[in-house]
């Protein structure tokens, strides 16, 4: 495989690693995904108070553990975005074999903390989702085996990449996860598309989908109560999203100040899955706005930038790594707002969490690491250049 490929920078030999990585990472993306992360320290000050005050805790005591994972992230995320295409495509192989392992053990180690889904490893101090891990890494993981069907001889990637999903994917919804199960399907799916997938296949895929949802709600009584509550068109003010919806509607174009929100003190998820709820009320449409900007610049600068990649596995890699960046938060703020079913799905980089925040950082890191600048040429200079020399 080739490195990927922007612009014409020259390489400079024996240049330092951090200004080589300086000089060659996405500085707008960078701050881009540094400012959401200061944004959700800003509101878990606002949503994780009354959470602590329940549990007997100091006041800031999940702001300092979100501090902590979102330090832990960045730095997980800066020196996975040093790596060459070749380091990050190794470590998401070895990272995708340990975290499949680690879900097909859930059922025996693992607990639900009472949420009735068994999704966690409890550790003692700390509690362990690994599927959140498994992600970013199932992505790098399907693109290799995509990109090398494209080789002389090589293996029928596209074929065995499907067959990895839909174990990935019957594995999360069976603990119950259907909202991480539908966007890594999603993510690979789209991968497929990109990689030359017929259409004809695409649709039967889809067919397949609509079908396992008509047995999943026919036989999860989890996942029927959840469709049935998004269909039902009067939501109970009890729920959480009837508190979500409430508070949305009563923060405004402003909010209502700051810490004079109130539906951080009903909703037991304001500082998860309905962070975006708490920024709605209390500082209103404006930041709920800026928030949405941050996801889509993100997702798609990454996007513009892999459109000039010439190596297939980076090509297909970095694009699922963004769908997944993007679509996560685009689910978490549709179910917020009723656009979507409940998923239990947290903001990347918003939302409190462990898991989510180091496995974002890292996820992020390797898209960082696969959008850098490299000195080959651009594509549509080799393109040029061949249709010249056909004239």
């Amino acid at each position: 495989m080739t490195d990927m490929v922007f612009g014409t920078v020259a390489a400079q030999p024996g240049e330092p690693i951090l200004p080589r990585w300086w000089r060659t990472i996405d500085r707008w993306t960078l701050t881009f995904v540094i400012a959401l992360f200061f944004i959700g320290i800003l509101l878990g000050l606002a949503a994780s108070v009354p959470l602590a005050q329940r549990n007997g805790l100091a006041p800031f005591y999940y702001v300092y553990k979100q501090l902590f994972f979102g330090v832990v992230a960045l730095i997980a995320m800066i020196i996975t975005s040093m790596m060459s295409p070749r380091t990050v495509r190794r470590l998401g192989v070895l990272g995708f074999l340990a975290g499949f392992v680690a879900i097909c053990m859930l059922p025996f180690l693992g607990t639900d903390f009472g949420k009735g889904a068994v999704r966690w490893y409890s550790l003692g101090f700390a509690s362990v989702q690994p599927s959140e891990f498994l992600k970013p890494c199932f992505v790098v993981f399907s693109a290799w085996l995509m990109a090398a069907s494209y080789e002389v001889g090589g293996p029928p990637g596209k074929r065995m990449s499907f067959v990895v999903c839909l174990a990935v994917v019957t594995l999360l919804a069976l603990q119950p996860d259907f909202g991480q199960a539908s966007l890594t399907l999603a993510a690979w799916g789209l991968m497929y598309f990109i990689a030359g997938a017929p259409m004809l296949l695409l649709f039967a895929l889809g067919g397949c989908v609509v079908a396992a949802g008509f047995f999943a709600y026919n036989s999860s009584e989890h996942f029927a109560r959840r469709i049935d509550g998004f269909l039902n068109p009067d939501v109970d003010p009890r729920t959480q999203l009837g508190y979500a919806t409430n508070a949305i509607q009563e923060g405004g174009f402003f909010g209502v100040g700051v810490g004079e929100g109130s539906v951080k003190w009903s909703l037991p998820d304001a500082h998860t899955d309905f962070i975006i709820a708490v920024a709605a009320e209390e500082y209103g449409l404006v930041l709920v706005l800026i928030i949405i900007g941050l996801f889509m610049a993100v997702t798609v600068r990454s996007l513009m930038r892999l459109m000039s990649e010439r190596d297939i596995f980076i090509r297909l890699a970095g694009t699922g790594l963004a769908v997944l960046f993007g679509m996560q938060a685009m689910i978490n703020m549709g179910v917020a707002v009723r656009l979507l079913p409940a998923k239990g799905m947290t903001l990347p980089f918003v939302s409190y969490g462990g898991s989510s925040l180091v496995a974002g950082g890292i996820a992020l890191g390797m898209l960082l690491a696969f959008t850098r600048t490299r000195a080959q040429g651009d594509i549509s200079d080799i393109l040029n250049r061949d249709k010249l020399a056909h004239e």
